[in-house]
């Protein structure tokens, strides 16, 4: 790859919107689509199943159940859904169908990463919304025919959707100035709570009124349009694109310095594994990382279950009162990182506050809401507040540690979300399957209360450990390898006499 800057011509929208805000938009929509078309089937997995023969099918223990664990509620009109689909899926095979998108997510970050990192994020990104948009074109053909076929396009959705982190982190780590880092962050991965929204609403009026296949064909051919401005508008660095203006491609480098640098030019340093770890800041972002997830794949999978099974809507109901927080959650997290920025900015508080002060409302908030959760009952309207509530305070994860790893390591930061955001992808997997399990033929708010419990117990880890081990300075260990190499040039041979002095004979 050539280093040598390319001349700048402007962006495209000229003054009115910068380059590198081009690139936060379009890797907002990225994030958008690749969330959209996950969640797209929890939505739509509600008009595919024959509800009636599942209930036949039901195991008999759960009718003995009833009389010792709260019902579900009544007054709703769930009935009034979408008529029976063609599958007869249990609920361990829903949660495996579910959860086998993490499968090829789990296997897909840390690759992509060190290919986002030494090569190009630009194309590891194309390549994920790519396939993503592919397999779920694909998906009522692959439901069709077997459930296995339909657990094969899951994976490969996954396998895409597992370096969008790393390789936005990359992005980030080349195009966004420290001082604007939490705003550009936070635009760009709300757009996971902004595809949620559009997904859940356009999955449940689709499969409402179109049927189930409507829900694939019309959000992945919607998607093919983002593939050409991704190509058009956006390169890997702001050296490589010429819809730049001169202006901002100097203050944006130059606000980088030393990280732009090796951002931009140059062999990528190796990683140094063992300094990561046995760092604590790391430790703190995976231990965040992980156990908010759980949180946060429970609402974002499991929830339009819940709305159904236990506080009865029906489908349409479903998809409009389970997209909303997302819509709010999208609004608050741009608003708190703009606020923290500014505070930044100031002076008033500094990085590692920041980031604490974020990721305590993402996980302190939506805790406190599950717990109320617990003990309402039935009483559908302050259940669907305390979701929403719950939901909208996760949006401060954006700006909290999945901000985190480009300021302990820049030169790593696509590593460092590949590791954390793996790990992290356990509960993915895990939710869905766990979920399937406990309410297997027993869809109570006892057997929820079980569920939500469990996630309190991993926000309460989660608070500890990232308020003790946390932090956004800078790491030695992230330009180590990069003084190395700066020293061995310095004492390379060719300083010598002797060196110069072989040198010339070979020339002769």
């Amino acid at each position: 790859m050539s280093d040598q800057a390319v001349p700048a011509k402007g962006s495209v929208l000229g003054s009115l919107v910068p380059a590198r805000y081009i690139l936060a938009v379009l890797g907002s929509i990225a994030m958008a689509i690749i969330y959209g078309l996950k969640v797209n089937l929890s939505v739509a997995m509600v008009a595919m199943l024959n509800h009636s023969a599942l209930a036949h099918n039901a195991p008999v223990h759960a009718v003995a159940e009833s009389h010792i664990a709260e019902p579900v509620c009544h007054g709703g009109n769930s009935t009034e859904a979408v008529e029976d689909g063609p599958f007869t899926w249990s609920e361990p095979l829903q949660g495996t169908i579910l959860s086998c998108y993490f499968w090829g997510y789990f296997v897909s970050q840390i690759p992509g990463a060190r290919i986002a990192e030494s090569f190009s994020a630009k194309w590891v990104m194309f390549f994920s919304v790519f396939i993503n948009v592919l397999c779920t074109l694909l998906t009522p053909v692959a439901a069709k025919l077997h459930w296995g076929v339909m657990v094969a396009m899951r994976i490969g959705e996954g396998i895409g959707g597992g370096v969008t982190f790393p390789a936005m982190h990359v992005m980030l780590a080349s195009w966004a100035p420290p001082n604007e880092r939490s705003v550009m962050s936070a635009i760009v991965y709300a757009g996971t709570a902004l595809g949620t929204v559009i997904s859940m609403l356009m999955a449940g009026a689709l499969a409402g009124s179109l049927g189930w296949e409507s829900v694939f064909y019309v959000m992945g051919g919607l998607s093919c349009l983002w593939i050409i401005l991704w190509i058009w508008l956006v390169q890997d660095n702001p050296n490589k694109l010429a819809l730049i203006s001169q202006e901002e491609r100097t203050f944006i480098t130059s606000s980088l310095g030393s990280e732009g640098d090796s951002a931009h030019s140059g062999p990528k340093p190796a990683v140094p594994w063992k300094k990561v770890f046995t760092s604590g800041p790391f430790y703190g972002i995976l231990i965040a990382h992980a156990c908010n997830n759980w949180g946060w794949y429970m609402l974002l999978i499991e929830l339009p279950f819940y709305m159904k099974q236990v506080l009865q809507f029906n489908i349409k109901e479903n998809a409009v009162v389970t997209a909303f927080p997302f819509l709010t959650m999208w609004f608050f997290s741009m608003a708190l990182s703009k606020t923290l920025d500014a505070l930044r900015a100031r002076g008033t508080i500094n990085t590692t506050i920041a980031r604490k002060i974020a990721t305590l409302i993402a996980s302190v908030v939506p805790m406190c809401c599950l717990l109320a959760l617990c003990y309402i009952g039935c009483q559908r309207g302050l259940a669907v507040a305390l979701m929403s509530i719950g939901i909208t305070s996760i949006g401060g994860m954006f700006c909290g540690f999945l901000s985190n790893h480009i300021d302990i390591a820049p030169n790593y930061a696509g590593t460092l979300m590949a590791i954390t955001n793996t790990v992290a992808t356990l509960p993915g997997i895990t939710v869905p399957i766990f979920v399937g399990q406990i309410t297997h033929g027993n869809q109570t708010i006892e057997a929820w209360r079980v569920i939500f419990f469990v996630t309190i117990g991993l926000y309460i880890i989660e608070i500890l450990g990232y308020s003790f081990l946390g932090s956004g300075e800078e790491q030695p260990w992230n330009k180590e390898n990069k003084s190395a190499d700066n020293r061995e040039v310095e004492a390379t041979p060719l300083n010598t006499k002797e060196s110069k002095l072989n040198y010339t004979n070979q020339a002769e």
